[in-house]
């Protein structure tokens, strides 16, 4: 019924818009249930009506360029939010939608300024600190990440998004005690949040908590939702834990729930190398090209399960292949030049 309604304020929104054309709420009332549904084509569509009828709607402007800016299309985004700090250069939204564009961009100086200058104007902090925390994550500066999101926590203990980055920092850092702290404190308050499940199954399992890890997985698996990437992650901890067929089981899972990614193949495949299952590995690495040809490092693992096997000649093919992918990799050459030196001294043995 709920669908059903929405269309139906869907199509009195339209009507509304059609009879009161010089109405600008019409349009924004119709854009939002559009949002509502993700219906950004619609959306652009709608704006684009209304900034025909006011094309200094502030609002309209910032939110045309921020779905442009979700839309991938960055030039169209820069030409509306330029437009919306142009009516109004003392509204902060447009300034920090900026600011998100340029960190998108790798821009970072740019997002910074447009960042500082929307904080200045009375931007909500804790939007702003986030935003910059994964600046300097996307930037790899890690303490001023840091810094950011415990200026975050300062002002709420319990948000979800720095509590998540700064158990990122702390596990790559290999704090993991730290990290499932910060990971906790969310499954406290969202206990059926699927994202942080994964997070702490991850950080138990790499502590060494076995059951605990379990337990989280299986509960991350159990809320609604994609599981491919939980049944590879979940794969890999029991491959650490040497339950090597569970492990196997899930890869095997992952890839019938996306047969046409390429992840649990090449991770399968690795793990069958590992075994010395080179004839398996060699089958789950040609899955893996198969969908995504251009991996490089799974026509290096292939290369090297048909070396284990002694077929030197079709493992040369595949470490040319590697070469042609990525053609300023040194190390590959040289493995590609002792292999093939190999090769030809065994030729010459054979004919002696």
């Amino acid at each position: 019924m709920e669908n059903k309604d929405i269309n139906e304020q869907i199509k009195e929104a339209i009507v509304k818009v059609a009879t009161e054309p010089q109405n600008v709420d019409n349009y924004h009332v119709l854009a939002g249930l559009y949002e509502s549904q993700k219906m950004y084509d619609n959306m652009i569509s709608t704006y684009e009506g209304l900034l025909a009828v006011s094309p200094e709607d502030y609002t309209g402007l910032v939110n045309l360029g921020s779905i442009w800016f979700y839309k991938k299309d960055y030039r169209k985004a820069f030409s509306y939010l330029n437009k919306a700090v142009e009516i109004d250069p003392m509204n902060y939204v447009g300034y920090f939608s900026m600011g998100n564009v340029y960190a998108e961009l790798k821009t970072f100086d740019k997002s910074i300024e447009r960042y500082d200058k929307a904080l200045e104007l009375g931007a909500p902090p804790i939007d702003v600190y986030n935003a910059m925390a994964q600046l300097f994550w996307d930037k790899k500066v890690y303490v001023e990440s840091e810094i950011y999101y415990k200026k975050v926590l300062e002002m709420d203990i319990d948000n979800i998004r720095a509590n998540v980055g700064l158990g990122n920092i702390y596990t790559h850092f290999y704090e993991y005690e730290k990290a499932f702290a910060c990971y906790k404190r969310i499954l406290d308050n969202y206990p059926d949040n699927k994202e942080v499940l994964v997070y702490i199954a991850k950080a138990s399992s790499s502590m060494l908590h076995e059951q605990e890890a379990n337990d989280f997985f299986e509960k991350a698996l159990a809320q609604p939702g994609r599981n491919y990437d939980i049944l590879v992650d979940y794969a890999i901890s029991k491959g650490e834990f040497k339950h090597f067929d569970e492990a196997i089981a899930l890869y095997q899972r992952a890839i019938e729930e996306e047969p046409k990614n390429h992840t649990a193949f090449l991770l399968l495949g690795n793990l069958y190398y590992d075994l010395g299952r080179f004839d398996d590995a060699i089958k789950a690495y040609d899955s893996a090209i198969k969908f995504n040809y251009k991996d490089t490092l799974a026509h290096m693992s292939m290369a090297n399960a048909h070396y284990m096997k002694n077929d030197i000649r079709q493992s040369l093919i595949e470490y040319r292949d590697a070469i042609r992918m990525s053609q300023d990799n040194d190390e590959y050459k040289l493995i590609y030049l002792e292999i093939l030196d190999e090769f030809i001294t065994q030729r010459e043995k054979e004919h002696v």
